[in-house]
């Protein structure tokens, strides 16, 4: 792949709202990078010195627990951006990254970044607005975790990577492909593996899912009514 061009670019949240010039500028100072499965991005603690554009690919985000588990926080794929945090404040890594298929991804120095925010205010506010919308995202999934029974949880997942696939206007049936197993989803919702079998099962049984191969066929009001079972 050759130096990324702005419609690249703006396939990222982070970067969407920033002209042509200013993301022809961006690519002049991004690196490339490749990365084959099992191959480790960053770990917990490294320096913060660059985030990762991913063009294509899969990546894992994970903390191990105190006991040893290796807790998993999301996957990331192509149109993703990781590490984007050390961009603000150059702080450690906050989680391990880990390729989980081969990938490739573009990789932008902090300092030359951050010259770049001060050279051009849109940037600055972009980057702003999108660590906005993280955070209510993060209170979303933070919410979901404390407040909702597990089936209720799933259902909001489902959701969550719909909306994440297709934007506000999510279609009344889409389907989706789950790109991780279920002993990794029960380490998203922070429960087990039989248990998230039987809330899948249940998501099932009331017909907002159905199994179309290795898919799903997603009826969204249906999971809608589950993700939020007392509205």
């Amino acid at each position: 792949m050759q130096t990324p061009r702005p419609a690249f670019w703006r396939s990222f949240d982070l970067f969407a709202g920033l002209s042509a010039e200013v993301l022809a500028r961006l690519s002049a100072i991004a690196v490339r990078r490749d990365w084959q499965a099992g191959e480790v991005l960053f770990q917990r603690g490294d320096p913060g010195t660059h985030m990762v554009a991913l063009a294509e690919g899969r990546v894992k985000l994970t903390l191990l627990t105190p006991q040893g588990r290796e807790l998993i926080l999301r996957h990331a794929e192509g149109g993703d951006t990781l590490g984007e945090f050390a961009l603000m404040d150059g702080e450690p890594r906050s989680a391990a990254a880990t390729a989980v298929a081969p990938t490739l991804g573009w990789l932008l120095d902090g300092r030359r970044f951050a010259a770049l925010a001060e050279s051009d205010p849109a940037v600055g506010i972009a980057a702003a607005r999108y660590f906005c919308r993280r955070l209510r995202e993060t209170t979303d999934q933070l919410e979901s975790i404390a407040l909702y029974q597990l089936e209720a949880r799933l259902a909001r997942f489902f959701l969550f990577t719909l909306r994440q696939l297709h934007g506000a206007e999510v279609p009344p049936q889409a389907v989706l492909r789950l790109e991780i197993s279920q002993g990794e989803l029960a380490s998203v919702l922070g429960a087990s593996r039989p248990k998230v079998n039987r809330a899948l099962q249940a998501l099932l049984e009331m017909a907002a899912l159905r199994r179309e191969g290795d898919a799903f066929l997603c009826d969204v009001s249906r999971l809608a009514a589950a993700a939020d079972p007392v509205a």
